[in-house]
């Protein structure tokens, strides 16, 4: 009688890389960081920042917006981008640049 192997149930998890084992990958909200190359957590902290920068400028934008309708103000919209989404896409950047490279030196070094 045939039976199919369930590969699933028969995996097995892959021997440490050496150094020291215990060492945990970094999280971030439960989702481990800890395997990325180079090129992956530069490419991440520039999409952190730019998800930052639109998110806040949108944001902006829209409070600009009910802010001149609601108090019959005159505020310029540039100055979303230039008071609000480019410092916290620059911060979020910057943040992320830190997190990413140091998670792969981290990595780096341990193994």
């Amino acid at each position: 009688m045939f039976v199919p192997s369930n590969h699933l149930t028969n995996a097995v998890s892959p021997p440490p890389r050496g150094g020291d084992s215990n060492l945990e990958p970094a999280k971030l909200l439960g989702i481990p960081l800890g395997d990325f190359g180079l090129f992956s957590a530069l490419l991440l902290s520039v999409a952190a920042g730019f998800l930052a920068f639109f998110a806040t400028c949108f944001l902006a934008i829209i409070t600009l917006l009910c802010w001149n309708l609601i108090g019959h103000n005159h505020v310029n919209y540039a100055d979303s981008y230039l008071y609000v989404a480019m410092p916290t896409g620059a911060a979020v950047l910057a943040v992320a640049l830190v997190f990413f490279i140091g998670t792969w030196i981290r990595r780096r070094i341990s193994s």
